[in-house]
């Protein structure tokens, strides 16, 4: 398929900017089922990658009814192509270990937790708004989740602390883009329905630096931040990913359960 082309429709473009950042986070966090450090963990960051996954549905389904074209939730998740996905390069990062993970996971949860307040509070599409609010009940949990986990690794043994460090240093670089607008953001809020991330930015950073401070762990300095993943470019790992989610139904296309 070739590359589709959404800018006429701002709203449908950043719709999907949204379903594609859970789904691709949610498809990371369910290659832990059966693999987390404790059953206890495992359940817990397989019910996340559900929450998100669940979240991803929603934004597709209203995708598709702005779209216009009859196409689906699993038209739209399973049949476009990699530079179609329009989400963070920080969310299809590789989960490495388990603090590696949860390092990614409060990077993003800060953030998301922040914009879903932001745009059940604000957005004028009201289908938005429905979104966020029912979105932000597992939200909150996610974060308080990983925020806690990121402290306790990052107090816990010194090889713990070392791990959680070397992740934060790894994953820096892409939380910039999370607070970095572009086109489709500004349109986005020039329209009334999208998030104003310049004014969200500077609590996003302080939330996260009381996590940091709390969990004795140091941001690098003066860090490019990676950008051009919610515009279409993305790193190699993303064509490893889709492959796998989109196998069964590339394989046999329409297939229901």
């Amino acid at each position: 398929m070739a590359f589709e082309d959404y800018s006429k429709k701002p709203l449908l473009e950043y719709t999907l900017r949204l379903a594609d950042t859970t789904l691709i986070l949610g498809h990371r966090l369910s290659e832990w089922c059966g693999h987390g450090p404790v059953l206890e963990q495992d359940i817990a960051i397989t019910n996340i990658a559900l929450d998100l996954v669940g979240q991803a549905r929603m934004y597709y389904q209203y995708a598709g009814e702005i779209e216009g074209q009859g196409r689906d939730e699993d038209d739209l998740a399973y049949h476009r192509d990699e530079m179609d996905f329009r989400h963070p390069f920080l969310v299809e990062q590789p989960n490495g270990h388990w603090g590696t993970t949860l390092m990614r996971q409060c990077l993003f949860d800060t953030f998301h937790q922040l914009f879903l307040q932001e745009m059940a509070a604000h957005s004028s599409d009201t289908h938005l708004q429905g979104i966020a609010n029912k979105s932000l009940k597992e939200v909150n949990y996610h974060a308080k989740y990983s925020s806690e986990w990121v402290v306790r690794l990052g107090q816990g043994t010194s090889e713990s602390h070392e791990k959680m460090q070397n992740a934060l240093e790894s994953l820096w670089k892409y939380s910039g883009e999370l607070v970095t607008p572009d086109e489709v953001d500004e349109n986005a809020v020039n329209e009334g329905f999208g998030v104003d991330i310049d004014a969200l930015r500077p609590h996003y950073y302080d939330r996260l630096s009381n996590i940091l401070e709390r969990a004795g762990l140091t941001p690098p300095e003066n860090t490019h931040m990676q950008t051009g993943g919610k515009g279409g470019v993305h790193s190699e790992h993303l064509g490893y990913i889709l492959a796998e989610m989109q196998s069964v139904q590339r394989a046999h296309p329409g297939l229901t359960w």
